[in-house]
């Protein structure tokens, strides 16, 4: 692994498939490397997919970050493992006022079936998938995938400015 990118499997198959289009096929192709999805199979999992709360800040501007944290209603019996049954999900979308307003950047994850939920949520961030499709879809109650769809309340909004700030007193600190 020589380069400076995402080292999995399918990214290599993705950019190898664009090299082969664009030197055999005739078809000038870029691979995107923004709506990746990824999973670390850790216990508890965790799943990312499109870019950090900094990198979504930096490049559009300004980003509302949408975060819930929850124990999915099949654990709320107890069952004596306590908390570690305990799910986060953060949801990036570029905020209004600045291009793209609504669309979702960034969705990431700690909990159960975390790589499951994040191949099926790469297909909606590809497909240009705005809050407004999250917030107008139904979803199937009970499970933990519905929280992406009853995330109403944004928890902040995270500047270029404010990730500069912070990136500099990292490197002071």
């Amino acid at each position: 692994d020589v380069t400076d990118r995402i080292q999995l499997t399918p990214v290599a198959l993705m950019e190898g498939m664009a090299m082969a289009r664009t030197m055999f096929g005739g078809e000038a192709t870029k691979p995107d490397h923004e709506g990746v999805p990824s999973a670390v199979f850790s216990q508890p999992p965790i799943g990312s997919c499109g870019l950090t709360e900094a990198q979504a800040a930096k490049k559009y501007g300004s980003v509302d970050v949408y975060v819930t944290t929850f124990k999915p209603m099949k654990h709320t019996m107890p069952t004596g493992r306590g908390d570690q049954e305990k799910m986060l999900m953060k949801m990036l979308v570029i905020s209004e006022g600045f291009e793209g307003a609504g669309r979702v950047v960034g969705l990431h994850m700690v909990g159960a079936e975390a790589g499951e939920m994040m191949q099926g949520l790469a297909v909606a961030m590809k497909a240009g998938a705005k809050k407004a499709d999250f917030d107008a879809t139904v979803g199937i109650h009970p499970t933990a995938a519905e929280e992406w769809c009853t995330m109403r309340t944004k928890t902040r909004t995270t500047t270029a400015a404010d990730v500069g700030a912070e990136a500099k007193e990292k490197i002071v600190a």
